[in-house]
């Protein structure tokens, strides 16, 4: 992985763009303190870098629940028999397609993964477990943990903070 060089206007941007990335490139450009120019040329680059992975929407669970219902939200903890790396590989690699499995990160100490799921209730989470979990052998201990409410989600790395001062 070939690292990208950035400055301080980067972070500017990416921090915007992790409060609200819907904005007009002329409101960036504005809030970033840039012209509208520079910030598409320079948003350009960090997308091709691949810095910007991909912009999505944050979608709010609750007021969907009347057309969707509540659905199951849950953090999984998986610990394998095996960690070897090949093992750890195939586990993800299985895990990562799913659809349900919104975010899988391979942790350590204690559980090899942590998964966070969601499904439509629990029939379609037991289903879940089955195919994933339950029919590997290599799968030692799964552990869920059931949300009962989101007081927060925000998908931000702490830019700021992120960079050695000089």
């Amino acid at each position: 992985m070939e690292p990208i060089d950035i400055d301080e206007a980067d972070l500017r941007l990416l921090e915007l763009l992790q409060t609200d990335a819907a904005r007009s490139n002329q409101a960036l450009a504005e809030a970033a303190h840039l012209s509208p120019p520079t910030t598409l040329r320079r948003l350009k680059r960090l997308r091709a870098s691949g810095l910007i992975e991909r912009e999505v929407a944050i979608l709010s669970p609750d007021r969907l629940a009347p057309v969707l219902g509540h659905g199951l939200s849950a953090i999984v903890e998986i610990t394998l028999e095996r960690q070897g790396a090949e093992a750890l590989d195939a586990f993800e690699a299985r895990v990562a397609p799913e659809p349900a499995v919104q975010q899988c990160y391979r942790v350590s100490p204690g559980p090899d993964f942590v998964l966070v799921v969601h499904c439509a209730d629990m029939p379609a989470y037991l289903a879940l477990t089955q195919r994933l979990f339950t029919g590997d052998a290599n799968v030692r201990n799964v552990k869920a943990f059931f949300a009962t409410r989101r007081s927060k989600f925000e998908p931000r790395l702490p830019l700021n903070s992120a960079r050695p001062t000089p």
